[in-house]
């Protein structure tokens, strides 16, 4: 079983960066992949980054990719959502989850949250001035 416990959310300014931090507990060898999906007011939610623990190959979706950062500390537990030039449109509840030990594609993975295994409560990011 894994908990998982993130931070870092808050109120930031278009153009602006935020650092998202997930830290994960209990049996923590229980998980094969981790990152963050999000849901923005009347939208779905969808996946946005993904890493695996094992050899640290990540998954963006194509809105983020050159301005978002996932990375992992294995040592810590603890998976990092580096957010760069940051838009309006990217306010929403973030959430980290996991997913137990899958062949499946890391893609497949990311962009299915029922697939996901472990989730932590959300933390708001908006992104407004």
């Amino acid at each position: 079983q894994v908990q998982l416990v993130e931070s870092g959310g808050g109120l930031v300014q278009p153009g602006g960066s935020l650092r998202l931090s997930c830290a994960a507990s209990g049996f923590t060898l229980d998980y094969s992949v981790i990152g963050w999906f999000r849901q923005a007011p009347g939208k779905e939610r969808e996946g946005v980054a993904c890493i695996r623990r094992s050899d640290g190959s990540t998954y963006y979706t194509d809105s983020v990719k050159g301005r978002y950062a996932i990375s992992r500390d294995n040592a810590k537990n603890t998976v990092y959502l580096q957010m760069n030039s940051l838009k309006p449109e990217n306010t929403a509840v973030y959430y980290c989850a996991a997913r137990r030990a899958s062949r499946l594609l890391l893609r497949r993975l990311c962009q299915s949250p029922d697939g996901m295994d472990y989730w932590a409560k959300g933390t708001l990011v908006t992104v407004s001035s």
